[in-house]
Protein backbone atom coordinates (compact mmCIF):
# COMPACT_ATOMS: atom_id res chain seq x y z
CA UNK A 1 0.00 0.00 0.00
CA UNK A 2 1.55 3.37 -1.18
CA UNK A 3 1.67 5.64 1.83
CA UNK A 4 2.29 9.48 1.41
CA UNK A 5 4.83 11.72 2.80
CA UNK A 6 1.88 13.41 3.88
CA UNK A 7 -0.28 11.17 5.55
CA UNK A 8 2.68 9.45 7.40
CA UNK A 9 3.65 12.98 8.98
CA UNK A 10 0.00 13.80 9.49
CA UNK A 11 -0.45 10.15 11.66
CA UNK A 12 3.10 11.12 13.18
CA UNK A 13 1.44 14.26 14.57
CA UNK A 14 -1.59 12.58 15.89
CA UNK A 15 0.37 9.65 17.89
CA UNK A 16 2.49 12.89 19.48
CA UNK A 17 -0.81 14.55 20.43
CA UNK A 18 -2.23 11.43 21.55
CA UNK A 19 0.38 10.40 23.93
CA UNK A 20 1.08 13.95 25.50
CA UNK A 21 -2.69 13.36 26.48
CA UNK A 22 -2.20 10.15 28.10
CA UNK A 23 -4.61 8.90 25.70
CA UNK A 24 -5.19 5.27 24.57
CA UNK A 25 -5.43 4.79 20.93
CA UNK A 26 -9.08 3.53 22.16
CA UNK A 27 -10.03 6.15 24.03
CA UNK A 28 -9.19 8.49 20.99
CA UNK A 29 -11.28 6.58 18.94
CA UNK A 30 -14.25 6.52 21.20
CA UNK A 31 -14.20 10.36 21.00
CA UNK A 32 -14.21 10.42 17.15
CA UNK A 33 -16.61 6.95 16.93
CA UNK A 34 -14.30 5.22 14.91
CA UNK A 35 -12.58 1.69 15.20
CA UNK A 36 -9.34 1.80 17.17
CA UNK A 37 -7.97 -0.34 14.00
CA UNK A 38 -8.90 2.55 12.19
CA UNK A 39 -7.20 5.41 14.23
CA UNK A 40 -3.84 3.20 14.14
CA UNK A 41 -3.88 3.04 10.45
CA UNK A 42 -4.83 6.84 10.68
CA UNK A 43 -1.48 6.83 12.87
CA UNK A 44 0.89 4.85 10.56
CA UNK A 45 -0.17 7.28 7.50
CA UNK A 46 -2.54 4.53 5.75
CA UNK A 47 -5.29 6.36 5.70
CA UNK A 48 -6.52 9.65 3.69
CA UNK A 49 -8.86 11.32 5.63
CA UNK A 50 -12.05 13.52 4.91
CA UNK A 51 -12.18 16.91 6.81
CA UNK A 52 -14.18 16.01 8.94
CA UNK A 53 -12.51 13.26 10.78
CA UNK A 54 -9.56 16.25 10.93
CA UNK A 55 -11.39 18.17 12.83
CA UNK A 56 -12.83 15.58 14.67
CA UNK A 57 -9.68 14.40 15.58
CA UNK A 58 -8.26 18.49 16.05
CA UNK A 59 -11.49 18.21 18.56
CA UNK A 60 -10.96 15.40 20.59
CA UNK A 61 -7.28 16.04 20.92
CA UNK A 62 -8.27 20.11 21.95
CA UNK A 63 -5.38 21.20 19.49
CA UNK A 64 -5.85 23.32 16.28
CA UNK A 65 -6.41 21.58 13.02
CA UNK A 66 -3.54 23.58 11.58
CA UNK A 67 -1.78 21.86 14.56
CA UNK A 68 -2.53 18.31 12.84
CA UNK A 69 -1.11 19.24 9.53
CA UNK A 70 2.08 18.88 8.48
CA UNK A 71 4.65 22.51 7.34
Amino acid sequence: MFMSELTIQFGLLVRKYRKERNMSQEQLALLCNMDRSYLGRIERGEVNLTLEKIYELAKSLDVNVKDLLPE
